[in-house]
Order: C-alpha cells, then structure tokens, then sequence
C-alpha cells in the first residue's frame, strides 16, 4: 500500500541520509579491524582489551536497549495507553543501581568474560549450559523482532522496501561486528545514539511548532486523559499501573542490565570498576533522555490525532506504524528530515542487534568452545569469534523471518525478555546472594521458574487479556474528511493485541481471566521468585549448608565499602589476591598470577584458560 494522500513520501535524500548511517557504521567496523594492530586475541575482540572508558560505554548501554522497538513501540504506546508509561524513569534508576551495586562488582572481580563462566565457578557444568543455550534463544528470538519490526512499519508507511531492509540491517550489523568486534560495536553505538535524539529532537520540534506550541500539545493530552500519571490500582492484572510498572518493570530490566551478556560484556570492558559503575550511573540519564523524548512524541502523535485517529480510520494498519506516519505528515516539507527519523529507527535496531551478535559469539566461544578443544591458539579463537558472527548474523536474519509471524512489537519484545530472562535472573541473585543455594537447587529453581513463565507466557499469548484489563484510551474519527466510503470503518479497540497464534471465540475460563490476564511486565518477576524460592527450598535439603565457597563468588559488605575507597588516597584492599595499583585499574583480567592459584581448601578457582 503506497503512502495515502495528504502525506509525503520517501525522496531521493531520505534515501540519502539513510545510506549515511549504514556506510558511517560500516566503517568504523572497517577502522576498528585494522586500529591498533587490529583484533589480534579473542579478548580483543570479544572485550575491547578491556581498556574502554565510562562515557562511550555508557552511551553504548543505552543505544543498545533503545531499540527501533523504543522508537516506534512507546510513542504509540502513550498514544494508546497514555503517559502512565512515563513512570520506567523511577524504574530505570532502580534497575541501574541494582545492577551496580549487586551484579557488577562480582562479574567484575572474577574478570570473567561470559557471564555464564560465574554459573559454572557457583555451580557446576551442567547449570552453565542451561544458562547459556536459555540466553542464546532468548536473544536470536528477540533479535528476530528487533530487525524485521521497523522494516515492516517504515515498509508500510513510507513503501521502503521491506526484505531489503531487513537483509541490509542484518548484513552491515554482521560486517562490523566480524570486522571490528567490541569496539567497533561500542563506537557504532556512540554514533547511533546521536542519529537517535537528532531524529527524535526532529520530530517534537516540528510537532511543537505545527501544533501551535508545547502547551497545545498538552492541553489536548490532558483533555483526551493521555496524562494519566497515577494509577495505583494494586491489581497485577492491569497491564500498566505504578506498581506493576515500578515492581514489574524493575524484574524485566533488572534481567537485562544485570546479567544478560549484551550488557554485562560493555561494563566488564570497563578499565577499572569505578569506571564500569560510572558508565552505569552515565547511561541512566541517557535512558531518561530517550524516555523523555519518547513520551513526548507520544503525546504530539496524539495532539496532532487526537480527533482523526490514523488507526482506527485504516490508514495504517498497525499502532506501530504511526510513529512513521506522523513524519511523513509533518516532515514532508524539508528533504532528509523523514529518511533522518528512518535512520534513527534503524540506528535503534543495528545497536541491538550488533550487540546481541557480540554477545551471542562471546557466549558461544567462552561457554561451549573453549571449554571442549584446551588446545587453541589465541589466534584461531580470534578466528572462531569471528567465524561465530557471520553465523549469528545470519540466524538473526532468519529470526526474522519468523518475527513476521509474532503480534505487537513492544509487548512480544518484553514478553520474550521476561519469559526467559526473569528464571535466569533468579538463577544469578540464587548464587549472588544465598550462600546456601547449591547446584541440585539451582537446576530445580531454574526448570520450575522457566516453566512456570512459559506457561503464563504463552497462555497470554493464545488468549490475550480483555479490554478492561489494558485499558486502551479512546481513540476519535470524527475530524477525518469521510472521503473513505463507510464500509472501511473498522472498530479496533477490541482487539489491542493480536498475534497468529490466537484461539478466538474461546470461552473464557477463570483461569484466562486471571493467570492468563497477568500484567506482561510480571512475567519476570514471577519467573525470577519461583527461581528463587524453588532453589531455596530444595538446597537445604540436599547439602546446601555444608559446601565450601570461595567468598568471591558472593556479595560482601567489602563489595559495598569499596565504593568509597576513591576518598581514601592509598587504598591497599585486604581481600583482593593481587597487587592494586594506584588509580584503581584493578582489572584481574590483566592480572595472570591470580587466575589459577589454589585456596586453602585446595580448589582451583578462578577462570581456568
């Protein structure tokens, strides 16, 4: 379906601009293969040397969760739903802060670099195995939908081409990866994050101007109740509230920044700890600033709709498509403006996806690789990350082959996040912070914990919960020119969302209208305190008290105290096994004599090589 009347459509420049962004990525894949002698161990290539600085590795954590998902998913979320969504801001900062204070300063003590190593340090093989394959799926599924997504709302509005865009983002996202490894990755992001704010600042100026100034904008939200901060209906079957957004929220990011490997690999390539944890606390104000910007052209969207909505009047046919329509509508007039948003989309999807890919390639050679052939050479590892890319690349692209079967983007995004993420998640806090949870605990929490979210996952999935429990605003026509003839006019706020696995007409049952109606954003957080609980209740029994641990592998009030250790001058740290240098690079990951030394209870521990 071309672009309908009344808006613009794609030009010679957006195509322009839109190729910029591709070839400016690419080549910094290009000069990070070939800088500094190039990607000359595995640990180059997978860790950037872990030598990086706090600001470029901040920005990096927030391009890559900022997918196309965030920049065309939550404008038409508030759009449909309302600024309640606004509310992750109190979220984010208590995601970042956990993860910390908890998370990082133990991954960053061991200087492991797949964070599925600590599984098998705490527990054994077997539970690092079922840590590794959950993570890989979860991420070829979701980065399956974070490529073909944005293909298939900027295909539908703007008639960009859709296969092409999807193999384009999947082929230079593969390139740099492959070429220039993590720093490529990390640089390639930096650039993307500034494509990101100027499409988005593109848009909520010419909106703002257009719609006759912020207030307008404002009013109109305010009067059609998209302004709807406070709802503290304690009800965990509402799909957003303050509570299942600040608890729920907190359990499906905490599962991201915390222990998934896209992200803990950029902050363990930090070069010392202060720096990992002020790349953290930097990103924060970067995921606001996204934020911020995203409920913002939420609210234009609707300012501009709020009496025609394009939806419901069939001028797209998906809310994720609104997000390109509206600058189709408004930026028609200024050449490049529409391909600069298209761009930023697209920059959203090659940071996830060039992460994803990074980390798919560092878990696959840390976890199933390097563990069975002892034998190879830094060189051929090197080789074998590279060789990894390509092939995960590839399967990306696939993935998205089939995302095109999957509903709604941000809910099938986090859906998926949570799903799997909330049981690994428990997995990790098991071993972190219970010092009697064991391995036969650990395996039992996870099976439990996955199963369960599985069940509530999938089951949502087949019977969507009703109206009432989402809660979509109205959404007007009466401003359109009936020009349409009326036999076009769809209601669709029924069915909010729709995915090819639906069972319609079902009977609704109890269980469907409670388990099954469960806020999207609990699934985590129930996967992660079946985990927990299940791994707590069957260690016990099974020895859990009596086993021998290193305390490195636990959280320690040291962990917490070393966080003032920059107003000391001289800090020389009682518990650490090796020398600290001044200015804190106390990176064991440069430091050999500590990996293999033997405790008194004469148990090697520490990364074996």
């Amino acid at each position: 379906m071309g672009a309908a009347r009344g808006i613009g459509s794609f030009a010679v420049w957006d195509y322009v601009v839109f190729a910029g962004m591709l070839l400016i990525s690419a080549a910094i894949g290009i000069y990070y293969a070939f800088a500094g002698g190039g990607q000359q161990t595995s640990k180059d290539f997978l860790m950037g040397g872990r030598r990086m600085t706090a600001v470029p590795v901040a920005l990096s954590l927030t391009a890559s969760f900022m997918s196309a998902v965030t920049v065309l998913g939550t404008p038409s979320e508030v759009y449909r739903f309302g600024a309640i969504f606004s509310i992750f801001a109190i979220t984010y900062f208590f995601v970042v802060a956990i993860s910390a204070e908890v998370f990082l300063p133990v991954f960053y003590k061991l200087g492991i670099t797949s964070t599925y190593e600590y599984l098998e340090l705490r527990f054994n093989k077997c539970v690092r195995l079922c840590g590794t394959v959950l993570f890989i799926v979860q991420t070829i599924l979701y980065t399956g939908i974070v490529i073909y997504a944005p293909a298939l709302a900027l295909n539908q509005v703007t008639g960009f081409d859709l296969w092409g865009a999807v193999v384009a983002t999947g082929v230079v996202c593969t390139f740099y990866c492959t070429l220039g490894g993590l720093k490529a990755v990390i640089w390639t992001d930096v650039f993307q994050v500034g494509i990101m704010v100027a499409g988005f600042a593109s848009v909520i100026i010419q909106a703002t101007v257009i719609q006759g100034g912020i207030s307008t904008i404002l009013n109109d939200s305010y009067n059609g109740g998209r302004l709807n901060f406070w709802n503290f209906d304690p009800n965990p079957l509402q799909r957003h509230t303050f509570w299942t957004i600040i608890i729920g929220g907190t359990f499906t990011w905490t599962s991201i920044y915390g222990v998934n490997q896209s992200q803990v690999q950029r902050y363990i390539s930090c070069k010392s700890r202060f720096q990992a944890k002020m790349s953290l606390y930097i990103n924060l104000l970067g995921l606001w600033a996204i934020l911020i910007c995203s409920v913002l052209c939420g609210l234009a969207l609707y300012s501009r709709y709020h009496d025609c909505d394009p939806w419901t009047a069939n001028k797209v046919s998906a809310p994720d498509q609104l997000m390109p329509y509206l600058v189709l509508d408004i930026l028609q007039d200024f050449p490049g403006l529409p391909g600069l948003f298209v761009a930023c989309a697209y920059s959203g999807t090659l940071s996830t996806v060039s992460s994803s890919i990074n980390a798919l390639a560092a878990v696959t050679v840390e976890d199933l690789i390097k563990p069975h052939f002892r034998s190879l050479s830094e060189r051929s590892l090197s080789w074998i990350s590279q060789g990894m890319s390509v092939l995960f690349g590839v399967l990306c692209i696939g993935m998205a082959a089939l995302a095109s079967l999957m509903g709604a983007l941000l809910q099938a995004a986090l859906s998926i996040f949570g799903m799997v993420g909330g049981p690994l998640l428990g997995l990790f806090a098991l071993g972190i912070l219970v010092p009697f949870a064991n391995s036969i605990g650990a395996l039992a929490g996870l099976m439990a914990g996955f199963a369960i979210s599985l069940w509530v996952g999938i089951g949502a999935q087949l019977y969507p919960p009703l109206p009432e429990r989402t809660m979509p605003l109205s959404l007007e026509t009466y401003g359109c020119n009936n020009t349409y003839n009326a036999t076009n006019w769809v209601t669709t706020t029924e069915m909010p969302f729709t995915s090819a696995f639906q069972v319609h007409n079902a009977e609704r049952t109890p269980l469907m209208d409670n388990w099954y109606s469960l806020s999207y954003l609990y699934f985590s957080t129930v996967g992660t305190l079946v985990t927990m609980f299940m791994g707590m209740l069957i260690s016990l029994p099974t020895g859990g008290r009596k086993q021998n641990l290193d305390r490195r592998f636990l959280l320690t009030k040291e962990d917490f105290l070393s966080n003032f250790d920059i107003f000391k001058k001289k800090h020389i740290l009682s518990y650490k096994s090796h020398p600290v240098e001044d200015g804190g690079t106390d990176n064991p990951a440069f430091n050999h004599i500590e990996l293999n030394y033997t405790d008194q209870s004469d148990k090697i521990s520490g990364t074996h090589l």
